[in-house]
This record gives C-alpha cells, structure tokens and sequence, in this order.
C-alpha cells in the first residue's frame, strides 16, 4: 500500500521540526543556565514562535521539556516562568551539558566531581568484589589502550576510552544507581574536552592512575581500587583548576542559573 501525500509530507517534515526543536531547546536551556533568562522571568508562546521562526507546536514540545526538568512552571494568569536552580533536574545529561555551556561552568564541574569523588571510589571498591575475570581483564586492557592514545596526543580516541572506563567501572559496581550515573560522566568528560578544560597530552600520573585502579580491580584489592579512584577524582580536579586559571577566567561561586550572572 502506497503511503499517503499527509504521510510523505510528515515524515519529510520530522527531521526539520526535530532540528527546530533542539535548537530552540539547546538556546533557551542554554540562556536559563547562564543566567539570561533569570528565575521569576515570564516565556510568552507567541513571542518565542516569533523569535525562532518555528511553529506553536515545536514551541509547546520546548517547553514541555524544560518543565520536565525543573526549569520552567505554567502558573495561572501568570504565565511561564523561569524556575531558581533549586528547582532543576541536576542529574540531567541535557542540564549538565548546558551548565557546562555557560559562564558558570567551573561551578558545574566542581560539583560533580566532588559527587564522582563520593560514589567511584565506592564503585571500584565494590567492582574488585563483583566484577567477572573477564571484565576485569578487559578494563586492565582498556587502561592500556588509554595509556597509548594519551601518549599518542589523541584527544577523541582518549576521551571515548576514557568515559568507557568509568562506564564499565560503574557497571561492574553492580549497583543500579551508580550505574545510571554513567551518562553524568560522558556529558563532564565531554564538556571538558570541549570546553578545552583538559590537556592536549593527558599527564603520565593520570595514566597511571586509571592503569592502578584497573589493575587493584583485577587483583580484587577493594580498598586499594577506592584509594586509586580517590587520587584520580583529585588529579582531575586539580588539573581543572590549573587550566581553568590559565584561561583568567574567575572562578565562580554563586549558584547557577543566580542573577547575579
């Protein structure tokens, strides 16, 4: 059966409107995060239709997301407005990336590290205890393969290692939550490199923790595995800082999405 010409022309318009909507969503995320469109501030339907040149509806979607997230709330004969930071989904990967994307992004990575600093190490310790001979081998040999791509300066194979690692350490934590944590850390590792917050040439001590924490996990070492992941999450913070300094940008303190921005 032939599809009909309302089919043809829904399925040739998805992929517009689809693009349509993430750009309007990835602006006004963006704008919320960095303190553009500050909490208590009013979104009005038309006026955004007006602005991004799209349709009612891919507006509607935008915004049906972002209160999915915590950023924005219909009030009655109020409107839609800008939620505080307090109200946000933090632990959203579309959040992360665009705290990662504004002025406050240092605040952004301090936290969660600091969260990593809380619950890898706790996860390596419970991987030397839980993880197969198998993987415990495969993520020796993945330290390996870092160790080669950070010596060879290659950022994107590094990188993609990289949040394989804690992907696979988090995994074989066996605990669900920590598992789910997973795409928290592909979004700051990311933003890292894409915000140029990390060294064309991985430092050799860096290495050689991802290689010690591997290899305390293989040899079923708990306490040393959570030693090992604890030294890491502090080298990763400290590098942060140095390059965060090194771009004289400040270092901010205040909440995100604050007016202060």
């Amino acid at each position: 059966m032939e599809p009909s010409s309302a089919e043809v022309a829904a399925a040739q318009t998805a992929p517009a409107e689809a693009g349509l909507h993430a750009r309007v969503l990835d602006h006004l995320g963006t704008a919320i995060c960095g303190g553009e469109l500050a909490p208590g501030a009013i979104l009005n339907i038309d006026e955004l239709v007006d602005r991004y040149a799209v349709s009612r509806s891919v507006v509607r979607e935008v915004l049906r997301v972002l209160a999915s997230i915590g950023f924005i709330e219909a009030r009655r004969r109020v409107g839609v407005m800008i939620l505080p930071a307090s109200a946000w989904n933090v632990f959203d990967p579309q959040v992360i990336r665009w705290r990662l994307a504004s002025a406050g992004r240092m605040a952004q990575l301090r936290s969660i590290t600091e969260l990593r600093t809380a619950v890898e190490p706790h996860a390596a310790y419970l991987a030397a205890n839980r993880i197969g001979h198998d993987e415990a081998s495969d993520l020796v040999g993945l330290a390996a393969k870092m160790w080669a791509a950070g010596e060879a300066g290659d950022e994107e194979r590094f990188l993609h290692l990289d949040i394989e690692f804690h992907r696979r350490v988090l995994l074989a934590s066996g605990n669900e939550m920590f598992v789910r944590l997973q795409d928290l850390v592909a979004e700051v590792l990311t933003g890292r490199h894409k915000h140029h917050l990390m060294p064309h040439h991985p430092h050799e001590q860096a290495l050689q923790m991802h290689a010690d924490v591997a290899q305390a996990i293989q040899r079923r070492d708990g306490a040393r595995a959570r030693q090992a992941m604890v030294q890491l999450m502090e080298q990763a913070f400290d590098e942060m800082k140095s390059l965060w300094e090194q771009t004289s940008v400040p270092d901010r303190e205040e909440p995100p999405g604050s007016a202060s921005r």
